[in-house]
């Protein structure tokens, strides 16, 4: 049964007599491996707005709903917790499709009965055909399981449910960052939401935003948590988002940021945004030409908060700092681990100064195939490490990061014990007794 048959379908008194039409129909969610029980309708009735429970119901069907007696109680509905309303929450918003991470639109609804109650089942995320503006059947529904979907309702009753499902956060930063950047204000604060329990994600996610979207996201929100933030962020990262808060801005956030980092940004904010000063991350790993392959593998197994790409080789330097070389991971792992890095490093490596510019950065790195580059200063000292991601980043025309994604595989999320294909009339469901609460006088109650 699809939401788009059964809303404006007449309630019938056991009777036979009209009371009513369908305006909405209300179902109480279960967590993201449960479907959402349909526990009652939105009634109008009279001019009023009723809620009618599915224990008062003895029938459901796309054309009409027939109660089990023949008097509704007249009391306005009103919401409760993890209530959900279909065509108020759902049909026309947008949810994220887990398989695939964007967000899609639902066209409509479709209801199944398991013999223990109504279920939402599934969802129809295509368009509806047009024929001269009017919709036109398409002779079927591309429905596909409610659980391969992550909602994004709105209302702050279902929050609290939905908040705990925990599937966003399992996506990759950069899926993250690509939903924001598709998402509105609403479901932007929604995604939000899910991702700032884990704070180091929130900075991941942060670092890989479009900086006219990160710029907006910070404009919303107060001066210590914008500092909290930029603090957990990569220095180069934290300093870009700096230099595109407003200017007023700018101090009191820096101020309020942990001293280690403020030194850091404040140090990238003096380069050139396009030279290598302006593109290297301070943060990088280092050690004597004495140590042991072993001890330089212990250093970088113990660098947990840096960036991976910065720790694709480590720096060699002398007793007063200078660099010496560097040796890759690959060589330090295929060493004995007592063998010494001065006789693994490159003792010549390729390096920049601080004004050399992106081209000059990125053509080094194609020619001498590198995934990373020392920046140093003129006594040869090790500022920081330029990174091809880094590279990458600042070189990709603007352009390509509007292209529409080619289209991903879209697979059935498999729920455990269950044979694809097996419908949700087959799936254990709530009791009967469970519906019943939603007769409860108060959010729902009828």
């Amino acid at each position: 049964m699809h939401l788009s048959e059964l809303l404006r379908s007449p309630v019938l008194a056991r009777a036979g007599e009209t009371v009513g039409r369908v305006e909405d129909v209300i179902v109480r969610l279960r967590g993201a491996d449960a479907y959402p029980l349909l526990t009652g309708i939105v009634a109008g009735v009279g001019g009023r707005r009723v809620f009618i429970g599915s224990r008062v119901i003895s029938e459901y069907n796309p054309d009409r709903v027939v109660l089990a007696k023949n008097k509704i109680d007249l009391r306005g509905f009103e919401r409760r917790a993890g209530e959900v309303l279909l065509r108020a929450d759902v049909l026309g918003h947008r949810l994220i499709d887990v398989a695939a991470v964007e967000l899609v639109h639902a066209y409509d609804v479709e209801l199944e009965d398991t013999g223990a109650g109504w279920v939402l089942a599934r969802l129809d995320t295509r368009r509806p055909a047009k024929f001269f503006g009017l919709i036109k059947s398409s002779g079927g529904h591309a429905a596909r399981d409610w659980k391969a979907f992550e909602p994004l309702i709105g209302d702050a009753r279902s929050d609290a449910v939905r908040r705990h499902w925990g599937r966003v956060g399992g996506f990759k930063p950069a899926e993250i960052a690509d939903l924001l950047e598709d998402a509105d204000k609403a479901e932007g604060g929604e995604i939000l939401d899910r991702v700032r329990s884990d704070p180091e994600l929130e900075a991941d996610v942060f670092e890989e935003l479009d900086p006219d979207k990160a710029s907006r996201l910070l404009d919303d929100m107060p001066d210590d948590e914008v500092a909290a933030l930029l603090g957990r962020m990569r220095a180069d990262d934290a300093a870009d988002a700096i230099a595109d808060l407003r200017q007023a801005r700018r101090r009191r956030v820096l101020d309020l940021m942990p001293a280690p980092q403020r030194t850091k940004v404040i140090t990238l904010m003096g380069f050139n945004p396009e030279s290598a000063g302006g593109l290297m991350n301070v943060d990088f790993v280092s050690c004597a030409a004495t140590a042991t392959a072993g001890t330089a593998l212990a250093l970088i197994a113990d660098a947990r908060t840096l960036q991976p790409e910065a720790l694709v080789k480590i720096h060699v330097l002398d007793e007063d700092r200078h660099l010496s070389g560097v040796v890759s991971v690959i060589a330090l792992l295929q060493a004995a681990p007592g063998e010494r890095v001065g006789a693994l490093m490159d003792s010549d490596p390729v390096r920049v100064g601080v004004a050399a510019d992106l081209t000059d950065v990125a053509l080094l790195m194609a020619d001498f195939n590198l995934y990373s580059i020392p920046v140093v200063d003129e006594q040869d000292h090790v500022l920081g490490v330029v990174t091809v991601d880094d590279v990458l980043e600042a070189t990709i025309p603007e352009d390509w990061r509007r292209r529409e994604p080619a289209p991903r595989p879209v697979r059935d999320i498999v729920q455990p014990g269950v044979q694809p294909g097996v419908q949700p009339g087959a799936q254990p469901a709530a009791q009967p007794g469970d519906e019943g609460d939603s007769a409860v006088p108060g959010g729902g109650g009828a």
